[in-house]
């Protein structure tokens, strides 16, 4: 009898051995197989952001075929934005509002990187006083990201120019004001302000308010551009490049730019952009056989287990 319950409780021991093992698996397969699709959709997010996916439709000198064949794609791009020295080297697109281009590439797919795009209040031949782009702040300065960097006063007076190109020719811009503020700021937030007075105002304004400036002459006369990104500075916080436009052209040479690089120790995150070759059915795969895998040695480990007991 003694005998008899011991061998049962022996079974029970490693009934309730073998259910936690194959819970404590399942825990881990789990995170596994969350952490490989957490990769692989942020990858996803960075490469449907990167602005090398638009070099073949950059408006080149005297040939603007590729632009107008992006046009055609999506009606709704006006324009190509170029801040010198930076990864800010996208299309602009402009609708009726201003969401859809939050989460809609310049192709018109959806995305979460979304598009650098025009407020809906503004003249689309930037015509304005003022007038407003905006784009996602992300990392690997992708999309506005590398806005953050003009909060470094050397970089800031090292990168002074861009270029704007809309209906169907380059505008250089001069960025001369940095201003850190937040989403409800009227003064910045008010696209195609009318009336000198009303922009003496807000170019009194800017110059009390910035974070950095450059001494240039800016008057009513001027057309100003703003890019507009978050930051967690402040809550709700802004990053908002100031520029002018220019006579003087200050172009940059249009060469593909180069992904950013993040080294940790010896392993380079580019290297990353490989994983989203591999489909999703066969990471699946992988993970299913080493559920399998583990199951069998632990089947093996519990075998010996047995054994032991029974001598």
């Amino acid at each position: 009898m003694t005998t008899t319950l011991k061998k049962i409780g022996l079974k029970a021991v490693g009934v309730i051995d073998l259910a936690t093992d194959i819970v404590l698996e399942f825990i881990l397969i789990v995170a596994l197989t969350f952490g490989v699709y957490s990769l692989w959709d942020s990858q996803q997010v960075y490469e449907a952001a990167d602005s090398a996916n638009y070099t073949a439709y950059r408006p080149e000198a005297n040939d603007t075929l590729s632009f107008e064949e992006l046009c055609k794609i999506n009606p709704e791009i006006i324009g190509w934005l170029t801040v010198n020295d930076t990864t800010i080297d996208y299309p602009i697109t402009q609708t009726n509002n201003n969401e859809k281009y939050v989460n809609t590439n310049a192709e018109g797919q959806y995305t979460l990187s979304g598009s650098i795009f025009l407020d809906y209040r503004n003249s689309s031949d930037f015509d304005d006083f003022n007038s407003i782009l905006y784009g996602h702040h992300m990392e690997k300065k992708m999309m506005f990201g590398s806005l953050s960097d003009f909060s470094d006063k050397e970089y800031f007076d090292s990168h002074k120019y861009g270029n704007l190109f809309f209906n169907g020719a380059d505008h250089g811009v001069e960025f001369f004001a940095l201003i850190l503020t937040d989403a409800y700021n009227n003064n910045m937030f008010s696209p195609a302000i009318n009336g000198q007075e009303q922009q003496q105002d807000f170019i009194d304004y800017l110059f009390s308010n910035a974070k950095h400036l450059r001494n240039i002459s800016v008057t009513p006369e001027d057309h100003l551009i703003l890019l507009s990104t978050c930051t967690s500075d402040i809550t709700n916080g802004r990053y908002i490049l100031v520029g002018k436009f220019i006579d003087e052209l200050h172009m940059q040479e249009k060469t593909s730019p180069s992904k950013p690089v993040i080294n940790l120790g010896t392993w380079d995150v580019r290297q990353l952009s490989q994983l989203e070759k591999i489909p999703i059915w066969l990471w699946l795969a992988a993970i299913a056989v080493l559920f399998v895998l583990l199951l069998v040695i632990d089947g093996k480990v519990d075998l010996k287990r047995k054994i032991n007991h029974e001598k």
